[in-house]
């Protein structure tokens, strides 16, 4: 059921969570679909409703320092100083966690990642249910995330009680994850750019990225449309193979192909990030053949766009 984030389907939407539901919300990075954190059966529904294997850990989200301390078992110092520059903000931080946190949502694992978000609807909608909430991104398991309430819809139907449509996402692009021990570690590049982190704690490690999958969007294939993607310059793309073809570029243009979404004429990363995920599913939506990515610049926002498309692609 699509409706308005209006305050009186807010609460609407925290009676159902804490009925044991689930509800798709907007965040300031995508769309959640949300469930009561401590509640395995209702956790059960999100990993139904996305087809997600339950070896990938979901993302809890929390209102405040005390909604967070009944979550984590310990928040050490680097934690500490992240949170107080990027909380509430599209960061989350892998620390361990409270021991009644259900295994499902951590994967048996025995750390927790946790972040605090700064949507104004989210933050209505924690506060309403005074509860933290698991919530990954709600969509289908490996496909496009969604940055619109219309994106949910067409991915999950009805497999959400409620989805809040609170208009398009501000960043586009999903939250930064680092791991906090056994030393600081860039599990997922995101809506935060890795500089502005480590301009703070100091170098964070990146193999860890590339270890057991201990937060979402760690596995190998991800964040795809259902068009097959491949990462080429398109200037090196014959005229005839752009025929039935589509090209996802920065912000040059390029003649012959059968669609073009342009991230951002002026080449700012920030812009390009907001609107990259939204350019994919429409590209994906005209029936193409091919979506040819440009490669991005790795670095800024520009290193989280290309993990996405490396995931993506073929």
């Amino acid at each position: 059921m699509l409706l308005p984030a209006t305050p009186e389907n807010v609460e609407r939407s925290a009676a159902l969570l804490r009925a044991g539901g689930v509800v798709a919300f907007p965040t300031e990075t995508v769309y959640g679909l949300g469930a009561l954190a401590f509640e395995p059966e209702a956790v059960a529904r999100i990993f139904e409703a996305k087809q997600r294997p339950s070896f990938d850990p979901l993302i809890v989200h929390v209102l405040d320092d005390a909604m967070l301390s009944r979550v984590v078992a310990e928040f050490p110092p680097p934690a500490w100083q992240l949170a107080g520059l990027f909380w509430p903000g599209p960061l989350t931080l892998v620390v361990r966690k409270a021991s009644p946190l259900p295994g499902l949502v951590t994967a048996g694992l025995d750390t927790v990642a946790v972040r605090m978000p700064s949507h104004p609807i989210a933050r209505a909608l924690l506060a309403s249910v005074g509860e933290a909430l698991a919530a990954p991104s709600a969509n289908r398991f490996g496909g496009l995330s969604p940055t619109r309430a219309e994106h949910v819809e067409a991915s999950l139907g009805d497999r959400a009680d409620v989805i809040l449509d609170g208009g398009r996402s501000e960043h586009g692009i999903e939250s930064t994850v680092v791991a906090l021990e056994p030393r600081p570690a860039l599990l997922r590049p995101g809506a935060i750019p890795v500089e502005a982190i480590e301009s703070v704690i100091g170098r964070l490690r990146r193999d860890a990225a590339f270890g057991p999958v201990r937060a979402p969007g760690q596995l190998p294939q991800h964040y795809a449309p259902r068009t097959p993607l491949r990462i080429v310059d398109p200037a090196g793309v014959s005229l005839q193979a752009r025929k039935r073809a589509g090209v996802l570029s920065l912000r040059g243009s390029f003649e012959g192909y059968a669609a073009h979404r342009m991230l951002s004429r002026g080449g700012d990363l920030r812009e390009a990030a907001a609107r990259f995920f939204e350019a994919l599913h429409e590209l994906d939506r005209l029936g193409l053949e091919r979506i040819d990515a440009q490669p991005l610049p790795e670095e800024g926002l520009g290193l989280a766009m290309m993990d996405r498309l490396r995931r993506a692609s073929d």
